[in-house]
């Protein structure tokens, strides 16, 4: 009204200004003012319509609800009410919700404003408030219009019972920090008075699931068991279970059956009395009766009888051990608690049973990353040494191979020294394979070529009682990886079946593409979808039993008598590929055979891609070579090779025994170098670091990083570092002359 009263005096003002520019002006702004005020009018017309219209949707769709319903603004005065709120409360409009619930319970106006305060937050609030019989559930939600939707629901007593705890047990509901928002009448019976804070009740907090509490009732201390339910919207619901012991006096029949925790009755010699319901569906079985403990659970690592033994004497009380299950449909862990009480003058035992299969799971999980991450670091600084060792072993020897010739004495001793340093070096290389940190030199494999090239040897490895079958896929798509290990693989496969079958047998090897729609989920481990090459080796020997089938990749586990086998093979197996991205599953019958499954992701080359096969390595040559090296490495035995070899092919050489030495080698600006041979994992500055400092002033040099560790070492600083390259040790002398060389040119 205001801005039409603005529209008004403006024109009014039009009719008497004198001069027509502000007539003009002033009549402008009265039709602009009415404008406004016309379109203000129609917005408040169509608010009030609105309103209207969503009070009837919401009315008519909560007359009907069995829940009372009100509807107030926020100020607390009653908008409407269904027909459940009417009956029950017999609410005004205009009432203050307070004064209509101010009879049901104490201080509503409290509860209230808390529900209010936190519509704002989550939408919707909810508490329950104790009463006489039972308790209140009072939920509000906002809704527009700066309206909110009350919602009042009364439970009586017997909503525990409906709820599985048996009648006459005592419930807390727990807000956050431990407050008590309500109690049922079995509870208020128990303790005598009602509390609001958890330490009234129980005084040796925190709280221990599956194991007896002390709760301070009317009638003194008494010890409970304590199940957590979790009721929503950051309140849970606090069970207090008798132990067995007290629960016989009611309905034993009834009530120790019923009781939602796994519970067993034993004798201290282990043979179990009683039973309840949960307790034998987590055992998995129908009956206990008079059978001992160790019929169901094994793996505490002593006599099961001694640990029952020490439990009835007092030793050992309230501690939890772990169990596994001896089901035969799936792996189970329990965590079981032994309590004691007296009958008739003896000790009984009560084990409290909790499933900790997850748990277990999850710490076998970390155990097995943590030992991976252990042996990973071992076999990485056991790698660098020998490769170290094996580079001056190997390099001293090719310079002695150099002044002898085939017809020496002593070629053929001097040739064995070169061959088992290089099966010492192989051997180093299996160590980082299950570590999965050796280097690998990937490129694109048709598995079919080959396995086919593989066949002379596998067939050798076998033997004669064994025959060697391979079905191809004829339409396989290649897959990215290094030939080297991926031989290494199927050998070891290849053996392993070969040792399953002391009698003779065929072993199959059969090549399929596979497309997976979905992701597939397996042994803890996720395929993402896509597609992928299938390998199978599959073997009908005595096969693997199936409490080994988890701890078959570990590293130096071993089904093999002493002597026969290290352990070895399926961890390197497993590390190579996981390494090359692929996953590995194995299935086994005991008494039927094995098959493990490869799965290797395809690579699949894209319409108009180059399709060039791959670069084969140059062959390496004793070529003479010229320039000055700048050689850095911490290990005297092998700068001494390095050195000696380079000047051999015609390069001049400088040494430093470290990455200091060699920068202040640089900061003679005359000295005038072509190529950096540095060794990357030294005392002090690594190489990466040092070569960098010393590439600022001298970038067009060109740099060659060794190292015993496999590339991975590098990190990030591989690329980040330009004209380099990289050769793993050992090496030998003309792999790095021809390395410098290749760098030269």
């Amino acid at each position: 009204m205001f801005i039409f009263a603005l529209g008004g005096a403006s024109f009014v003002a039009s009719a008497v200004a004198p001069v027509l520019a502000i007539q003009l002006g002033l009549m402008a702004a009265g039709a602009a003012f009415a404008v406004i005020g016309a379109f203000s009018w129609v917005i408040t017309l169509w608010s009030r319509w609105s309103r209207q219209r969503m009070f009837r949707v919401i009315s008519n769709f909560i007359e009907r609800d069995s829940v009372a319903c009100l509807i107030t603004d926020y100020d607390g005065d009653i908008l409407y009410s269904n027909a459940s709120a009417r009956s029950r409360y017999n609410p005004e409009i205009g009432q203050a919700i307070a004064s209509l619930l101010r009879p049901v319970f104490a201080n509503p106006a409290g509860v209230l404003y808390r529900l209010q305060n936190s519509t704002s937050e989550k939408v919707v609030a909810t508490e329950d408030i104790p009463v006489r019989g039972g308790h209140i559930r009072i939920s509000a939600r906002a809704m527009q219009e700066r309206c909110i939707l009350w919602q009042i629901e009364f439970f009586d007593e017997t909503t525990a019972s409906a709820r599985g705890y048996g009648p006459g047990v005592s419930i807390f509901t727990l807000g956050r920090n431990g407050t008590i928002l309500s109690m049922n009448d079995a509870a208020c019976e128990l303790i005598g008075k009602r509390c609001t804070q958890l330490e009234e009740v129980m005084p040796d907090l925190p709280l221990r699931p599956g194991v007896p509490n002390e709760v301070l009732t009317q009638a003194g201390p008494r010890s409970f068991l304590i199940s957590h339910v979790e009721a929503g919207s950051g309140r849970e619901e606090l069970v207090l279970l008798p132990l067995p012991d007290t629960v016989a006096t009611a309905d034993p029949d009834t009530d120790f059956d019923t009781l939602p925790v796994p519970l067993l009755k034993l004798s201290p010699d282990g043979v179990i009395a009683r039973s309840n319901r949960e307790a034998r569906k987590l055992l998995d079985t129908d009956r206990t009766d008079q059978r001992v403990l160790s019929d169901f659970m094994e793996g505490l690592g002593r006599s099961i009888k001694d640990w029952l033994g020490d439990a009835a004497a007092g030793r050992s009380l309230n501690r939890s051990e772990f169990l596994r299950l001896t089901r035969s449909d799936r792996e189970v862990f329990v965590q079981v608690t032994l309590n004691r009480v007296m009958e008739n003058g003896r000790p009984v035992l009560v084990a409290v049973l909790n499933d900790a299969t997850e748990l277990k799971t999850l710490e076998a999980q970390f155990v097995q990353s943590q030992k991976m991450q252990a042996i990973g670091q071992l076999a990485g600084g056991i790698a660098h040494d020998f490769n170290n060792l094996l580079t001056a072993i190997s390099g001293h020897c090719d310079l002695l191979l150099l002044r002898h010739d085939q017809g020496d004495p002593e070629y053929s001793d001097l040739v064995q020294i070169n061959q088992n340093a290089n099966r010492a070096a192989a051997l180093v290389g299996q160590l980082l394979a299950f570590s999965r940190k050796q280097t690998l030199r990937p490129e694109v494999l048709d598995l079919r070529d080959a396995l086919s090239d593989l066949t002379h040897l596998l067939n050798r490895l076998v033997g004669e009682k064994v025959s060697l079958t391979l079905r191809h896929d004829p339409v396989l798509p290649p897959i990215r990886g290094d030939k080297r290990q991926l031989e290494q693989v199927m050998m070891n496969l290849v053996v392993n079946a070969r040792d399953a079958l002391p009698q003779g047998g065929t072993i199959v090897i059969e090549t399929e593409r596979v497309f997976l729609k979905e992701p597939m989920t397996r042994d803890r481990a996720v395929v993402a979808p896509g597609s992928y090459v299938s390998v199978k080796v599959t073997d009908a020997g005595v096969g693997i039993p199936r409490d080994k089938l988890q701890k078959v990749f570990e590293p130096f586990f071993t089904t093999k008598r002493t002597g026969e086998g290290t352990g070895l093979g399926l961890s390197t197996v497993y590390g190579i590929v996981k390494q090359t991205g692929g996953f590995i599953f194995v299935d086994s019958i005991l008494g039927s055979g094995s098959c493990f499954t490869l799965l290797f992701p395809s690579h699949e080359i894209l319409p108009g891609a180059a399709d060039s096969p791959t670069a084969k390595a140059p062959k390496l040559k004793a070529r003479q070579g010229n320039g000055v090296v700048l050689l850095v490495e911490d290990e005297a035995p092998v700068r001494a090779f390095a050195s000696r070899a380079l000047r051999l092919r015609g390069y001049t050489v400088i040494e430093a025994e470290s990455a200091e030495d060699a920068l202040r080698l640089l900061d003679d600006d005359s000295l005038v170098v072509d190529v950096f041979v540095t060794d990357v994992v030294m005392p002090g500055m690594d190489g990466p670091t040092w070569v960098k400092l010393a590439l600022e002033a001298r970038p067009e040099v060109k740099v060659v990083f060794v190292s015993g560790y496999a590339e991975e070492v590098f990190g990030e600083d591989k690329n980040r570092v330009p004209n380099s390259v990289f050769l793993p040790k050992p090496f030998s002398l003309n792999e790095l002359t021809e390395t410098v060389y290749q760098q030269l040119v």
